[in-house]
């Protein structure tokens, strides 16, 4: 599956954003979907999660109560709607397709995804 994310930019401490990240090649609706982040210098982490039916989610604390993870399938899309942004957000967010079909549990691990967009960057300004 093709992953392209949109939506990153500049914006100042407490500010929102909201990413995207289109999906085509493989039947969207059918995997859970996933946000990464990585800032200069540290590993890839998890973000947040979306199970395929969009029915459940999951949520690094950091971002807990700041952001939410939606989709919507007929538009092949998923987006992660930030919040109350900080200095700390910084980083290249990444969506990331879930590997398996229909996944009972919504997955959070790195492995758990086999396919990433490119990336788009979040600058949170102090």
């Amino acid at each position: 599956v093709q992953l392209q994310a949109s939506g990153g930019g500049l914006v100042q401490n407490g500010g929102s954003l909201r990413l995207s990240c289109a999906a085509s090649g493989r039947t969207f609706s059918s995997y859970a979907m996933g946000w990464f982040r990585q800032a200069p210098g540290k590993e890839r982490e998890f973000v947040a999660a979306i199970s395929w039916n969009g029915h459940s989610t999951f949520y690094a604390d950091s971002v807990k109560g700041r952001c939410t993870i939606s989709r919507d399938n007929a538009k092949n899309t998923v987006y992660l709607q930030m919040n109350r942004l900080k200095p700390e957000d910084t980083a290249v967010y990444y969506c990331a397709a879930d590997r398996q079909p229909w996944r009972s549990v919504v997955p959070v691990i790195r492995t758990s995804f086999d396919s990433w967009g490119q990336g788009t960057l979040v600058t949170v300004s102090s």
